[in-house]
């Protein structure tokens, strides 16, 4: 054990290497990072900068082909670089915990949660085999899941992805080690489900004195949760401080971006004016409020693209006798060349109304307008039109593009399908459409798996475009992505908004984007609209105690920084 004057973890010079078919790629380079006991620092970037490669470092997780290939790795003086195998066995879960991003497929599918949370306790001999199930039950319950012994008896797709991402931070706990790595532990979770994940953490890593390393990247959430903030890119370190420092006085280029583009960084510094004029948020009020509207706003709605009233949804349920009401008498409209939000928490009804809405499933009751017409009795030739007019752009760029077609082929498959044109004038069609959404010609014979992320979404915009469509209804399309990639994808957005003419129904539970992008916001919670009007009205001075809610739980949200 090293003196209290020793940081707890300390990284010099450490570089990382991976072995591939073409050479060695240098991963990480020239790292130096210290974190003192009881201290949480976070290390934030884009995909690809390093952060987590960081991270498996310290803990020895790193994959077969990868390996510190220089520098030096203590933790309490204790060198791990070269270290055998027993002692990081040692280290790990006893001395440093750890809590993986995506809990899905960190969790054994196949194996109780209780089951995998005793593995970690007998295999530190925290347990025996007759107190281990008290001992698991305890150690649920101190992550916060409630019923912990009946929780303990169930698999992981019984659990929200809260609940789960709660199970992992008791397995990472369990063994109370001096210092836990948490690698975006809140990445996929609502802004409601992350707050109290991250409110509960900080609480259990307070009560235990233990050390936490924040891999995010996420600035506004690193400044609130983190001591201090180590920005990386590229595999190197480019700039570290004290959170508030970093945030408010940047010093490098890649930081001043990175602090331009959070959106919940931005989110806070918005003021009113900055908001160009919107119509009264009349567009999207509820038929008890539109029957009483002024001649002038009922004027404003008639240039609506789409109306919708009165929208349900009902669910039977095995072993319920009463339907699920997935979304219950929701009224709202879409204007013309506007972008209307509906944001809420995971289960709020906010997809199953764009599904509705894009006719991939049947309401219940209620009514569907788009151009005035009833979406109800499309059929046959009015239906083709309509698919045509109205496109999706959906969440997941990995999964919404065929991996076994090229790029070109993608783009062009709408064309191909609707009879547009000739191969040539389909051919010409692509090239255009990828200049619109910024991408190079020289992407036309790739394939999916050759593109980011950021590059996929564009192509998946690309396609949405083909058509020529009026709507475009865009389900969570920038929350696989990082904060740069995304702050571009947005103002690509509203940048064809404003040379097509183009209107957006735009579904997020991510309310720092939807204040970035939107002009009227529409509140869904239990599948039923607790708030709607401008998004000036609903940052400014919502009225709904849900929607207040939402905006307090946005990551940075208390931080003061000045415009």
């Amino acid at each position: 054990m090293a003196d209290s004057s020793t940081p707890l973890l300390q990284v010099s010079d450490m570089a990382v290497d991976f072995r591939t078919l073409e050479g060695p790629v240098h991963a990480v380079e020239g790292v130096d990072l210290e974190i003192s006991a009881g201290e949480t620092v976070a290390i934030v970037g884009e995909s690809g900068s390093g952060k987590s490669t960081t991270a498996m470092a310290v803990i020895g997780l790193l994959p077969g082909n990868g390996r510190v290939v220089r520098g030096s790795i203590r933790l309490d003086g204790e060198e791990l670089v070269g270290a055998p195998e027993s002692t990081l066995r040692r280290i790990r879960g006893g001395s440093i915990g750890l809590v993986p991003q995506d809990p899905m497929s960190n969790l054994n599918p196949v194996s109780k949660i209780g089951t995998q949370v005793a593995e970690t306790l007998l295999a530190h001999g925290l347990a025996t085999s007759k107190d281990v199930d008290a001992k698991v039950v305890e150690t649920l319950a101190a992550a916060g899941l409630p019923d912990a012994a009946e929780r303990a008896k169930q698999y992981p797709h019984e659990f929200s992805g809260g609940m789960r991402q709660r199970a992992l931070i008791a397995i990472g706990l369990a063994c109370n080690p001096r210092l836990l790595i948490a690698d975006e532990p809140t990445s996929a979770l609502d802004v409601t489900v992350q707050k109290t994940i991250l409110d509960q953490l900080g609480r259990m890593t307070g009560e235990l004195g233990t050390s936490v390393l924040l891999i995010t990247h996420d600035l506004g959430l690193a400044a609130e949760r983190a001591a201090r903030v180590v920005v990386m890119h590229r595999g190197r370190i480019v700039e570290q401080g004290p959170a508030r420092q970093i945030l408010e006085d940047p010093q490098q280029p890649y930081t001043q971006a990175l602090v331009k583009a959070a959106p919940s960084v931005a989110a806070v510094r918005l003021r009113p004016e900055d908001y160009r004029a919107t119509p009264p948020p009349a567009a999207v009020a509820t038929p008890a409020a539109s029957a009483s509207a002024a001649p002038a706003e009922t004027a404003a709605r008639r240039d609506n693209i789409v109306e919708i009233e009165n929208l349900t949804k009902l669910y039977k349920i095995r072993g319920r006798k009463d339907d699920f009401a997935a979304v219950s008498d929701v009224s709202l409209a879409i204007p013309r060349g506007e972008t209307v939000a509906i944001v809420g928490e995971s289960g709020s009804g906010k997809t199953t109304t764009a599904r509705m809405l894009l006719k991939v499933i049947e309401p219940t009751s209620g009514t569907i307008r788009f151009e005035g017409q009833d979406v109800a009795g499309l059929k046959g030739a009015q239906l083709r039109e309509f698919r045509q007019r109205v496109q999706p752009i959906f969440q997941d760029p990995y999964s919404s593009l065929n991996p076994m077609f090229t790029i070109e082929r993608i783009i062009a498959e709408p064309l191909e399908f609707y009879k547009r044109g000739t191969a040539k004038d389909r051919a010409g069609r692509v090239r255009k459409l990828l200049d619109d959404v910024a991408l190079p010609q020289t992407m036309l014979r790739r394939y999916p798996s050759e593109l980011s992320g950021g590059q996929r979404q564009r192509v998946a915009i690309a396609r949405a475009l083909a058509l020529n469509p009026e709507l475009i209804v865009c389900d969570e399309p920038v929350s696989a992505l990082d904060v740069l990639v995304q702050d571009q994808i947005l103002t690509l957005l509203r940048d064809l908004q404003g040379e097509y003419g183009l209107s957006y129904l735009f579904i997020s539970h991510d309310l720092a984007v939807v204040r970035l992008i939107s002009d009227y916001v529409c509140v869904m919670k239990d599948g039923a609209l607790a708030e709607a009007a401008s998004s000036e009205e609903i940052f400014t001075n919502p009225r709904d105690p849900y929607t207040r809610r939402l905006l307090s739980s946005i990551p940075g949200n208390e931080l003061d920084i000045a415009s």
